[in-house]
């Protein structure tokens, strides 16, 4: 498979992790839209939030727990962020590996994108 999120699972490319377990590993990424953006990224490759099902379903759960405790750990939890998933090609989706983009550090403006 030719993921990137699959190659730094593996640790066959470098990453700035800043958290890693059995199921979840969370990296900063490396064009950053705001002073904190990291990914959380599952390990089993699921291409995007359109695969989950009954079979993988608690890994949202897992990613949300990993999430709150990152905001925590970057003192953003209080202040607030954003959590975002890009699925498919017009969602900005660019690495089809689902994962959650957590961003703060900054006031967020909407409309998004």
């Amino acid at each position: 498979m030719d993921c990137i999120f699959c190659k730094i699972i593996q640790h066959e490319i470098p990453a700035n992790t800043v958290y890693e377990d059995d199921e979840v590993i969370a990296f900063k990424d490396i064009n950053p839209q705001a002073p904190i953006h990291l990914l959380i990224v599952p390990k089993e490759h699921v291409a995007s939030i359109m695969e989950i099902n009954d079979d993988n379903r608690e890994i949202l759960n897992k990613i949300i727990q990993v999430a709150q405790n990152l905001a925590r750990q970057n003192n953003i939890d209080n202040k607030g962020f954003r959590l975002v998933v890009n699925t498919g090609d017009d969602g900005g989706q660019t690495v089809k590996h689902l994962h959650f983009h957590l961003l703060g550090g900054r006031f967020m403006t909407w409309p998004p994108g």
